[in-house]
């Protein structure tokens, strides 16, 4: 009973911490894996500069972590944005910003230069997490149910949401680390892939998200999901790390 009892709060704490990251821990340190590899070794060794101690994928979780510490209660909505049918309208979002204008501004400011070293390694570890977050398509929401926080859903018989599953639930369910997945997805990359993510605009990442949402939220009748749904989308969130790595590679050499 008592091994019981044990599992059932492990299980527990598992999915309030799936539910509480974007992307998971996994999804954040796959894309700063990925990118780390894309970058220019002149580029790396910059960013490895400002952010040390911390590598580039460890710091990919940073502006999750620092939600417990009050004094940066100012970017809690800068992880996600709303937008109906691709477009970026600042009347819809939240009052303390989002993270379509915060990752312009960061991006400006980190270009322009002349910040202390610790102002300047937290205006990165936000700008890489933001760039991570957008990928997420759930991070581009409708405004109507929290990014899909508010679709309860059931994944291999263990309650959760749809946004929780879009975070960590798929990629953790692979059963891999954060390197052998990194690793597989790399072997895919090609020139015409980076180039074609490179030549994005902004807008263009919130447009691709809104073109999954058919897909995302195609749920059965009774909200249980397994296989068939695994089946169909998981391969979508493999295309939205990979695309989160090439841009964020790009995006750093760009300011570094």
């Amino acid at each position: 009973m008592k091994n019981f009892k044990a599992l059932t709060l492990t299980l527990f704490f598992s999915l309030m911490i799936s539910q509480a990251f974007a992307w998971g821990q996994i999804g954040h340190y796959l894309i700063g894996y990925m990118a780390e590899r894309q970058m220019k070794k002149s580029t790396r060794k910059k960013v490895e500069k400002v952010l040390y101690p911390m590598s580039l994928g460890r710091s990919g979780t940073w502006m999750d972590e620092i939600r417990s510490d009050k004094n940066y209660d100012y970017v809690n909505t800068w992880h996600y944005l709303n937008s109906k049918n691709g477009e970026y309208d600042p009347a819809t979002q939240e009052k303390g910003g989002d993270a379509f204008e915060a990752i312009q501004r960061l991006k400006s400011e980190l270009k322009a230069g002349g910040l202390d070293p610790k102002t300047e390694a937290e205006k990165l570890k936000m700008l890489i997490h933001m760039v991570e977050d957008i990928h997420q398509p759930l991070h581009v929401g409708t405004g109507d149910d929290r990014g899909g926080n508010d679709v309860k859903i059931e994944f291999f018989n263990q309650p959760t949401n749809l946004h929780a599953l879009w975070d960590s639930g798929m990629i953790e369910r692979q059963g891999m680390s954060y390197t052998e997945i990194g690793n597989e997805l790399f072997k895919r990359l090609t020139p015409e892939m980076k180039a074609k993510y490179r030549s994005g605009s902004m807008e263009d990442w919130l447009k691709e998200a809104v073109s999954y949402r058919p897909m995302i939220y195609n749920l059965p009748e009774n909200k249980r999901i397994s296989y068939p749904y695994m089946y169909e989308n998981y391969k979508i969130a493999e295309e939205r790390l990979v695309a989160a790595s090439i841009r964020l590679a790009q995006i750093l050499e760009e300011i570094y």
